[in-house]
């Protein structure tokens, strides 16, 4: 049976990340960067792309599986006829050679266990040279090697293109199989003791989770989100990827499918905030000094998305070797997004520096001359077309989105410029918002159906009209932001919402592309946001919980979601819906908290001992 998206579980070193299957398969694994070429890509193809099995013999599926408490630890639990084995996944954080353990315990009986081994080089294609010796099995092609070996002896054979490792565990017992990667004119790379690296690993984690001060009714869903979101940082960078995966469609067989290997500026203000909001100050800092680096240089050439260490050149190419996920084509490798114009990134990157400053964070003494030149630039652009929030392939519009947040960009700075007592530009900046505002209220909004609109001209709606009073460019109370937010449910797909209307066949006349996709999990979210904001708590709560049932067994959630094949859909995990989940939490908490909230509370049952956001 082909292995549904919500199937896979995360482990990660912090550097990179690994999918491991309800099967027991790492089917996804690229070494040894998030970027980096997979070795394991059968995610997207098939057994022949690269794959490691461990079950015990003849199983499918296991019967449970869970994260160990607050953890990246993931224990997958089978039991068979002849007794039950508990295997443990998980990659110790980087202090050498990136590694991936998988400890198997017996718990009852006797089970018969079975290892697959195939590894495909250069994204599921490269055949690699193998070699065995009685202490590990050895894979060689270009400048990878791979090096698979256990703390105890095994029975190892080759067969066809792959590796088979077979042995037998009993109550008590236990055996550990590493697999460690390295360049391939290096000798054979350290793990050192895995029994060790286990406590270590439990330890880190356990220990990062314990600073989370988010206390309230979904306490464990916002844990599981931060520890995700710790899992897709690039820790020598501050970096954080969109998601580990590429190419997971948004519409089963469909063209829908992109890179998400890469970092995005768009993600940055709602990133800063939950981090801060959550008591990771580090991170926060790391996050906000990864942006300070990749953007500087000329603000013509800002981009919405970098590398993991501020790489520019994310050129997109076809992987034609590979079928895609249950046929969705073409794999894709890079993104051409990076080549687009997006208006709305200037808005994020001053909302992040005005969100940092206000929290206290030191700001580079170079940051007020980055100010000037972003604004200075956006001021003479603003007014021009762009590819948007959603980064569509049709042709460029004057989105209301990315004039929004134009608006947020004059209005952060001239905050900005107040607290730090610098007024050159004020009068400019200021006149910059006046005209933004304006324009926005008179040609984004469509008086048939009371509400602002897609982009000028238009009476398409776009779940990003619900920002509108977030970013503060209305007040919630506002008849405008009312009726917008009413209108928005137009969206609603089985109480879900999309981010546009979709179209089933044909090319769709705003994204250019064939064909439907999911309803998005962020949109949802903002659409509770929205909710409490207007004074609707208990509908905005009842959004937020649907949103957190449809997270797979083990709390994951990836882009979109499949509403009539309750399915999810696109790159996974996601890390924008991760972000807007803790997010909502906290909005909804503050609510719940007020005296307006108060009947909503006593039914969440909301602890009044709150700590301080910032």
């Amino acid at each position: 049976m082909p292995r549904l998206i919500e199937d896979y579980a995360i482990i990660s070193d912090l550097e990179t990340a690994a999918l491991v299957g309800r099967d027991g398969s790492v089917d996804w694994l690229c070494l040894p960067r998030f970027d980096s070429p997979a070795c394991f890509a059968a995610l997207l193809g098939t057994q022949d792309n690269g794959y490691w099995r461990v079950s015990p013999a003849g199983a499918e599926t296991c019967n449970r599986r869970a994260y160990r408490g607050e953890t990246l630890v993931l224990d997958t639990f089978w039991e068979t006829v002849s007794g039950a084995v508990k295997v443990t996944d998980f990659m110790p954080p980087r202090a050498g050679s990136p590694c991936l353990v998988r400890r198997i315990e017996g718990l009852s009986g006797t089970v018969d266990m079975r290892g697959e081994l195939r590894l495909r080089f250069h994204h599921g294609r490269i055949v690699p040279w193998m070699r065995s010796t009685e202490t590990y099995t050895l894979a060689v092609a270009g400048p990878d090697s791979v090096w698979l070996g256990a703390d105890q002896q095994v029975h190892v054979h080759a067969a066809d293109d792959r590796t088979f490792f077979d042995f037998r565990i009993s109550a008590g017992e236990h055996l550990a199989l590493m697999l460690i990667w390295s360049p391939s004119h290096l000798s054979v790379p350290g793990c050192g003791d895995p029994h060790t690296a286990l406590r270590r690993t439990v330890d880190f984690w356990e220990d990062w989770a314990a600073k989370c001060r988010y206390r309230g009714p979904w306490r464990e869903a916002v844990v599981r989100s931060l520890i995700t979101l710790k899992a897709l940082t690039y820790e020598p960078t501050g970096g954080i990827v969109a998601a580990p995966t590429t190419s997971l469609p948004e519409c089963i067989g469909g063209e829908r499918n992109w890179d998400y290997r890469f970092c995005w500026l768009r993600d940055s203000t709602l990133t800063l905030s939950c981090l801060l909001r959550s008591g990771f100050r580090d991170e926060a800092e790391a996050w906000l000094d990864w942006l300070l680096r990749a953007i500087a240089g000329d603000p013509a050439d800002l981009q919405a998305l970098y590398g993991l260490g501020g790489q520019r050149r994310l050129q997109e190419s076809l992987a034609l070797w590979l079928p895609g996920y249950q046929g969705s084509q073409p794999v894709r490798f890079g993104n051409a997004a990076v080549n687009q114009l997006q208006l709305d990134v200037y808005g994020e990157v001053l909302d992040t520096l005005y969100l940092a400053l206000r929290a206290g964070i030191p700001i580079q003494h170079h940051m007020w001359s980055l100010v000037n030149s972003l604004m200075s630039y956006l001021g003479e652009h603003w007014r021009e077309p762009d590819e948007g929030l959603w980064e569509v392939r049709g042709p460029r519009r004057h989105f209301v989105h990315s004039k929004v947040m134009a608006w947020v960009a004059a209005d952060r700075a001239l905050r900005m410029a107040h607290m730090l007592g610098m007024n050159g530009s004020n009068g400019r900046w200021r006149e910059m918002r006046r005209e933004v505002h304006e324009e926005v209220c008179r040609q984004g909004w469509d008086d048939g159906q009371r509400s602002f609109v897609q982009s000028y001209g238009s009476q398409a709606l776009d779940a990003s009209l619900l920002l509108i009073p977030k970013l503060g460019f209305l007040p919630a109370h506002d008849e405008r932001v009312l009726s917008t937010v009413e209108a928005i449910r137009g969206l609603d797909d089985h109480g879900f919402l999309r981010r546009y209307a979709h179209i089933r066949h044909g090319v769709h006349g705003v994204d250019g592309l064939h064909g439907p996709e999911g309803t998005f999990v962020a949109c949802s979210l903002w659409f509770a946001d929205a909710l409490a904001a207007t004074g609707r708590a208990e509908e905005a709560c009842e959004t937020f919980e649907r949103v957190l049932d449809i997270r797979n067994d083990v709390g994951l959630l990836s882009e979109q979601w499949d509403p009539e094949r309750r399915r999810q859909l696109g790159n996974t995990p996601q890390a924008f819906s991760h972000i807007a989940l803790v997010d909502t939490a906290f909005t909804l908490r503050k609510v719940l908290d007020s005296p307006s909230g108060a009947s909503v509370n006593a039914r969440y049952r909301m602890p009044r001992d709150v700590t301080a956001e910032f």
